[in-house]
């Protein structure tokens, strides 16, 4: 089993969880009213830095602050699935995590789903949720393949369930949006605090994990398997599948005041780790072979445009314009 079912040293962990991703579902991510300047980052030899704007290899993307991107048709042979990642859910909803995302590739002639995966699930249990969702997309459309597009967790999801089944003849590519490929510091430092366990937390975390509906709800070891204890082991285990392409994208914030929801968790990663988006560092972003850095003092939540409208004169829109488009180019 990849997922260990291990006990929470400290309920504080999920408190802290459940704080910050409630809170940038349900909170204007708020960014400084003057125009972020183009980040730069220095090259920490885990692969290369690529310049403002750059998506994919070889996709140039201008810098978000401009006009709509629009194209004639960007139907892909394969449909895409979009994977949410923790604290985060799109069943039973009128609001899923991804804002204007969704209409937008579907109004450009791309076929979209959501990945029916629980919010507080592990690794594992996710995986196997997703599996059922890719069976029933290929079974209606008759298509052969899938594409799958994954914010944070839901990237390690996806990676699990192509490994965990052999869906490499089933997924022709896994483009992962802010994924902790190599775990969040985040789980690191509140795991090493003091130990809250009462029964009035516990009872707590129950009652909000209940809002979520969620099928298979393990709050604990879904919060555990984020260490990078835990996805050290992962890596080792969950390798990847040569028939799939894989590629990572994620951003930067240029400093705390680009998201205001994510200031205190940017100072303390950007101590630790370096440049992060708030929640993952740069370098737990980066994995794989085809790795794009989208830099305009974009977080983790507004990356997957959570508040689904425009903020501050940026185009979120046009970076899954550009995956899209991309992918269409490979023959997905």
């Amino acid at each position: 089993m990849i997922c260990y079912k291990i006990k929470m040293k400290t309920n504080f962990f999920c408190i802290i969880y459940i704080i910050v991703f409630l809170s940038s579902s349900l909170f204007c991510c708020c960014k400084s009213t003057s125009k972020p300047a183009v980040g730069t980052s220095k090259n920490n030899g885990y692969n290369q830095v690529f310049p403002a704007g750059r998506v994919g290899t070889g996709v140039v993307l201008d810098n978000l602050l401009t006009e709509q991107e629009h194209f004639d048709n960007l139907s892909l042979k394969y449909p895409v699935i979009l994977v949410h990642g923790i604290a985060m859910r799109d069943r039973e909803t009128d609001s899923p995590p991804w804002g204007r995302i969704p209409r937008v590739l579907k109004e450009n002639g791309v076929e979209v789903y959501f990945g029916n995966t629980d919010a507080w699930g592990t690794i594992e249990s996710n995986a196997k949720m997703l599996k059922t969702t890719v069976d029933k997309i290929l079974k209606e459309t008759g298509k052969k393949k899938i594409n799958i597009i994954a914010h944070s967790k839901g990237g390690l999801d996806s990676r699990c369930m192509i490994w965990k089944y052999n869906y490499g003849s089933k997924v022709a590519s896994l483009t992962t949006i802010s994924t902790p490929h190599r775990g969040a510091v985040i789980a690191d430092l509140i795991l090493n605090l003091k130990a809250i366990n009462t029964e009035t937390s516990e009872k707590s975390l129950e009652v909000l994990v209940e809002l979520y509906h969620d099928i298979y709800p393990d709050i604990y070891t879904a919060g555990y398997e984020l260490t990078t204890t835990n996805i050290k082991e992962f890596n080792r285990i969950v390798i990847m599948d040569k028939r799939v392409y894989y590629q990572s994208i994620y951003s930067v914030m240029n400093n705390a005041t680009d998201d205001l929801l994510f200031g205190a968790s940017y100072n303390y990663i950007k101590k630790e780790l370096g440049e992060n988006d708030g929640l993952v560092s740069e370098y737990s972003a980066r994995w794989g072979n085809n790795i794009t850095k989208v830099e305009d003092g974009i977080s983790h939540g507004q990356i997957i445009d959570i508040m689904g409208q425009e903020q501050f004169g940026m185009k979120i829109l046009n970076i899954y314009l550009r995956i899209v488009n991309d992918l269409r180019h490979k023959g997905f």
